[in-house]
């Protein structure tokens, strides 16, 4: 099945999207052979070894070819512009110690009979043990661009993560120790300082949002170690989101983008950085034509802030949020399926300062329309920290507007909640109640227990869940607590039902479940059947 490789490295195929890291032999490249077709010289051999002649072709007229307009001019000068800005990376991350494998000899206490026995011992084994039997250091290769002539390089996060050494080499074969100035894991990029004796020629950065679908762009990378190689495609899409961050907004392209070509910069017509090639969509390894980078919208702020910092600040809003799907829409009225819904807010976090609820679905925020729910946390983080903006929310049916300021997102390790892992012991009867398919009970003390549920989540228990009960298809199980139903709490299983009674006369389709699951909260749309379950 296609996936996700970042394309500096070899990867194996997986049976899902994913960008794998690993790390290749710059020197083992294989290049696949190509029939040629014979010169007139083989065919006079052929003929005199008493092959028959060669058929000739029927003349053809030839028609010219269609002159696509700002493209093969335009791709030579572009090159012959840009190809000493992009470098090739390579790092080398050192081998193991061998007493990391384990296998040294024990300790002995100072002035034991043993000690200088195994000393001579361990420095005997050294001096026998074979060059070749001792482990080398890895290495991995990758692609950059220089964003500035004082020497500063820009290059994906993966291509120098745990690099001990990083190497950058010019296009002339220059080549130039590196350090890290900073990395930015969400985004996958990387700011690289170099000290150079001869001037650099650097690129200049674009606006990828006025870069059209359509628009012809170039890429500029070191695929296979190949070293400066220049390929051309389109802007194919926008906008995509290959689920291997919380800000993917990539540029998709056909130009041919391969291993050894993460970090190198994608070009417009004008010779301007419109964004970072970071991953391809393969089957096989290799290019089939869908790459993605990063636009330079969100590149060209993060390499501000690490060459300014060394890390990157982005503001913090305090909720947790989920997409708008259509029969969410349809269970609270809404037109259309827009905006992200809030699941959870916390109470000291800037939104919940600022009014926000839970339930709430945010439409706009600071000026900017949210159409889906992965549009929030991009606008959030690049809002400047200690900001007041107005958030825009629909809150019961009807639009309101709230003040928050933004907060500072901080890197807080999460932590599991601790549940049971023994038996649960037997629970005392309840009365329970079946509602569309599922056996709902009040939570009572011995139910919290048997499914380890917090003391401060309130609402009803499911405690089984039917083979045919829509709730089954919508992901439901046994253990879960329904909070609210049509954004009301509820508490018994009757109040539910008249919930679910008061959708139907209203003629919605489903009603809207708030779902309480290990501690997290999400919204599920339950379809509403014509009878009770």
């Amino acid at each position: 099945m296609p996936h996700f490789p970042h394309p500096t490295r070899l990867m194996p195929r997986l049976a899902r999207f994913t960008v794998q890291a690993g790390v290749v032999a710059t020197a083992l490249v294989t290049l696949p052979i190509v029939a040629m077709p014979a010169s007139a010289q083989d065919q006079a051999q052929d003929q005199a070894q008493g092959s028959a002649p060669a058929t000739p072709a029927p003349a053809t007229t030839m028609q010219p070819a269609p002159v696509l307009r700002g493209a093969s001019a335009g791709f030579a000068d572009l090159a012959e512009k840009q190809v000493d800005a992009v470098v090739f990376i390579s790092t080398t991350q050192a081998a193991p110690q061998a007493g990391a494998r384990g296998q040294e000899a024990p300790e002995f206490p100072q002035g034991s009979p043993f000690e200088e026995f195994f000393r001579e011992f361990r420095n005997r084994q050294r001096d026998q043990q074979p060059q070749q039997q001792q482990q080398r250091p890895t290495a991995a290769l990758g692609s950059g661009f220089i964003i500035d002539a004082a020497g500063f390089v820009v290059t994906n996060g993966h291509v120098v993560s745990e690099a001990d050494e990083i190497s950058v080499t010019l296009h002339d074969g220059t080549k130039l120790p590196a350090k890290v100035v900073g990395v930015d894991t969400p985004t996958d990029i990387a700011l690289l300082k170099v000290e150079s004796r001869k001037p650099l020629i650097a690129s200049a950065w674009g606006d990828s949002d006025k870069t059209r679908i359509g628009d012809w762009v170039v890429a500029i990378g070191n695929p296979f170690g190949l070293g400066g190689t220049v390929t051309a495609g389109i802007l194919s899409a926008r906008a995509r989101d290959i689920q291997q961050g919380p800000y993917d907004d990539y540029l998709q392209t056909d130009a041919s983008i391969n291993r050894g070509n993460s970090g190198g910069p994608l070009y417009n017509m004008n010779g301007e950085v419109i964004g970072i090639n970071t991953a391809i969509y393969s089957p096989t390894g290799g290019s089939v034509g869908i790459g993605f980078a990063i636009p330079s919208t969100i590149a060209k702020p993060v390499v501000d802030q690490l060459r300014e910092r060394g890390q990157v600040r982005r503001g913090w809003l305090g909720v947790q949020v989920q997409r708008v799907t259509p029969d969410i829409a349809d269970s609270l009225g809404m037109p259309d399926p827009k905006g992200a819904l809030v699941t959870s807010v916390s109470p000291e976090s800037p939104a919940g300062k600022g009014g926000v609820r839970q339930g709430d679905i945010i439409t706009r925020f600071n000026g900017k329309a949210i159409e889906q729910m992965r549009e929030l946390p991009r606008v959030v983080a690049a809002t400047e920290i200690g900001r007041k903006v107005p958030v825009d929310v629909l809150r019961e049916g009807k639009p309101t507007t709230v003040d928050v300021t933004v907060g500072e997102l901080e890197q807080q390790q999460q932590v599991a909640a601790a549940g049971s892992s023994g038996t649960p012991p037997a629970t005392s009867q309840v009365e329970s109640k079946k509602v569309l398919g599922l056996t709902l009970s009040p939570l009572t003390p011995g139910l919290r227990e048997a499914f380890s549920i917090n003391t401060d989540v309130e609402g009803i228990v499911v405690t089984e869940v039917g083979d045919a009960s829509p709730g089954n298809d919508r992901g439901i199980e046994a253990g879960d607590v329904i909070v609210e139903a049509g954004q009301e709490p509820v508490k018994t299983p009757d109040e539910l039902d008249k919930r679910i009674q008061a959708a139907r006369t209203e003629g919605r389709k489903t009603v809207l479940m708030l779902v309480s699951r290990d501690g997290d909260l999400r919204y599920v749309p339950l379809p509403i059947e014509d009878k009770k379950g």
